[in-house]
């Protein structure tokens, strides 16, 4: 497709600058893999790919430089490749790392990796000035009705023509936005964090930590806002009197709910935590300040106030936050989708990927390492410790010591199973089933260690090791950590 030279978004002028600044390496890379198990249709979903970029034309576009400015013009088509592999781990990590060149495209790529007769992976990577979080689910979603036959209406608006509308919302909001980032914005100085660089604020390469989250519920505040809370908390802890943390906003529209594209502008939000305050109390503080925030969530920073330098991100430590969709279905196939792939770059010192999903809240903690060691750093793995306690103890105070904030695991076990099996005193050591307990017993002291605690154990910890001393073994083992990349 063909079009002339549009004006680029104002979130792609700030991704082109830091490009062209060459401080960005892999940190823009969106990769997606999608497993499938049973017989695949390859064809169909090649064609598949190819009507998803049809239906998109931004994924055919590029980023070129018109007498100093950036502007979106017609790139080369994504690629469609289908290759045979044993180790698709590498091919994924080459894929992601295989460079883009955002003037002249593709800024996107697809490649169909066939793994065994009957097992195939789609490997989707996109550059993110043509991509976004959210446009992983309508690339999926339009990806499985195309391969099931469906047809899709055309898409009422193009990327080119929401960037015109968003500069005009943002003419008129100019003047608030200002008045309300005046007396807010100031430089981030360097951020305290155990074993982390605090005042690089650039991309870098970087390993993965990721562990699964069970927070409790708080009452006016939603998941993230907890989360975000639990952060500043965390920072607070560590010696930073006024957290900050740059925040991804959506800012789509319901004439774009549809479609690809970069609709994310990332803004800073800062706290000043009491020590009397409660983490769910500094929740609640982030909720007034974010609805606040949210009127200018369509206003760059960069337009608001003087002086913000072109980074890779806004602050040392940056959150990115989103619910998962329900994974649609591709007939006659088990498939599942890795929605939070790993792309080997950081663009803070340390970022935090938060995907609510109906398992709980997959966090993610990238952080800059060079080191090529698989080892997760001890100051990384006690940071996401630290964070789970606070996440999982909203009413503790936000100067609160963390290690008197631990609960006394044994002990909390322990009560729940008195509770479930009406027994009033329960021995390390003793075994499940000789107190009586069953299948439904043990359902019903997972439900409350889930809940109380915020830990998730597997029927087979307990057929294994039916003790109280076993069941903490088990936890201490796989909390927090899930994987290391």
């Amino acid at each position: 497709m063909i079009f002339p030279p549009f004006e680029a978004s104002f979130a792609q002028v700030g991704m082109w600058i830091t490009e062209r600044m060459g401080r960005a390496g892999s940190a823009y890379h969106m990769p997606l893999v999608i497993r499938f198990d049973g017989p695949l249709d390859a064809t169909a979903l090649l064609l598949a790919c190819e009507a998803v970029i049809r239906r998109h034309p931004v994924l055919s576009s590029a980023i070129a430089e018109n007498d100093g400015l950036p502007v979106e013009v017609a790139g080369a088509r994504p690629e469609v490749r289908i290759r045979v592999t044993e180790d698709l781990t590498e091919l994924i990590r080459a894929e992601t790392l295989r460079p883009f060149d955002v003037e002249r495209g593709p800024l996107a790529r697809f490649t169909l990796a066939r793994l065994a007769p009957e097992r195939y992976a789609l490997i989707v990577v996109a550059h993110h000035l043509v991509f976004d979080g959210e446009s992983k689910d309508v690339l999926v979603r339009d990806l499985a009705a195309f391969y099931n036959g469906r047809t899709l209406p055309r898409l009422a608006t193009a990327y080119h023509q929401f960037a015109a509308d968003e500069r005009t919302r943002v003419t008129a909001d100019l003047a608030e936005a200002r008045a309300y980032w005046g007396p807010r914005w100031r430089e981030p100085g360097e951020t305290r964090l155990p074993g982390l660089p605090g005042g690089r604020r650039g991309a870098a390469p970087a390993r993965a930590h990721t562990f699964l989250a069970h927070p409790p519920e708080v009452p006016g505040v939603s998941r993230f806002e907890l989360f975000l809370a639990a952060v500043h908390t965390l920072l607070y802890m560590y010696g930073n009197a006024t957290p900050c943390c740059a925040i991804d906003l959506s800012t789509r529209t319901p004439a774009v709910r549809d479609n690809i594209g970069l609709f994310v502008n990332e803004l800073p939000i800062s706290s000043r935590p009491s020590p009397e305050l409660t983490v769910a109390g500094l929740a609640r503080r982030l909720h007034t300040e974010l609805r606040e925030m949210y009127r200018f969530r369509a206003v760059p920073l960069a337009r608001a106030v003087r002086g913000v330098r072109p980074r890779t991100a806004l602050a040392a430590v940056s959150v990115s936050y989103r619910k998962r969709r329900e994974e649609p279905e591709f007939t006659g196939l088990a498939t599942t989708v890795d929605w939070a792939a790993f792309n080997h770059s950081v663009r803070s010192v340390l970022h935090f990927q938060a995907v609510d999903t109906p398992d709980g809240l997959l966090v993610i903690m990238q952080y800059g390492s060079d080191s090529g060691s698989p080892e997760v750093p001890p100051e990384v793995a006690r940071t996401a410790e630290d964070l789970l306690v606070i996440m999982n103890n909203p009413d503790m105070s936000v100067s609160a010591d963390l290690s008197a904030a631990a609960p006394d695991l044994a002990g909390a076990i322990r009560e729940i199973w008195q509770e479930v099996l009406g027994i009033d005193e329960i021995g390390d050591d003793e075994d499940l089933f000789d107190l009586g307990g069953h299948s439904l017993t043990i359902t019903q002291i997972i439900a409350r260690m889930r809940k109380r605690l915020g830990v998730e154990v597997s029927l087979d910890v307990f057929f294994d090791t039916p003790t109280i001393t076993g069941v903490v073994a088990a936890v201490l083992d796989a909390e927090p950590a899930v994987s290391g990349t």
